[in-house]
């Protein structure tokens, strides 16, 4: 594993105990569950209790938390650390859910899967290439991939950031374009595009993805 990503996972541990300390779990995990319904509103997509979902890259209260009925899993390499020391994050509060706690680049799927959530994720993993090939390939055929990332608005500053870890959090630091192009030459077609939320160096977007019959 590379140093900006060690860096960057013990950063974020250290960070996610900060952001929770004054918040009781009940009142953040009821606020977490009204941000994921506003996105799948957002989103319309069509899932059924029955399809299998994979939460990548979860995080402490991922939107595993909202898809109580339908099987998942759900991978992190902070999951132990999580389970350890946030009290709001309980496994067992989620009996369909089965937490793998492994990078994304190390973590190969078993099984295939209707819908891929990938979500402020892909952009904190150590080897991006890789983790986006294990992320693409766990599709089933007919799936739909929906990943959001914080992307840079301007080439000077995505160079500055790349040079220098001035976003210690995300080790990889690209432009929308970039990131669609990683995506869509593993055989995807973009459906839906948004923005959920703008700032100076990076805006937050979430894109759906339809593989192809030449995904991989």
């Amino acid at each position: 594993m590379n140093w900006r990503w060690q860096i960057a996972q013990a950063a974020e541990i250290r960070w996610w105990k900060n952001y929770l300390r004054s918040k009781t779990p009940e009142d953040y995990l009821r606020q977490k569950e009204a941000y994921w319904q506003r996105v799948l509103r957002k989103l319309e997509l069509p899932i059924k209790p029955s399809d299998l979902l994979l939460d990548a890259g979860c995080g402490p209260a991922g939107i595993f938390i909202h898809f109580r009925e339908n099987p998942v899993d759900a991978v992190d390499p902070l999951l132990e650390q999580y389970a350890a020391q946030l009290p709001h994050f309980q496994p067992s509060a989620y009996p369909n859910t089965r937490f793998i706690a492994q990078p994304l680049e190390q973590w190969i799927p078993e099984r295939k899967y209707d819908y891929v959530f990938c979500l402020n994720a892909i952009n904190h993993v150590a080897d991006l290439q890789k983790s986006l090939d294990h992320v693409c390939a766990a599709l089933k055929p007919d799936g739909q991939l929906i990943i959001s990332v914080d992307a840079h608005n301007y080439s000077f500053f995505k160079f500055v950031f790349q040079q220098i870890p001035g976003d210690i959090l995300h080790p990889h630091q690209y432009d929308l374009r970039e990131y669609k192009q990683m995506i869509l030459k593993r055989g995807f077609e973009l459906k839906q595009e948004s923005c959920l939320k703008q700032n100076f160096f990076f805006n937050y977007y979430i894109l759906v993805l339809q593989a192809t019959s030449n995904h991989f």
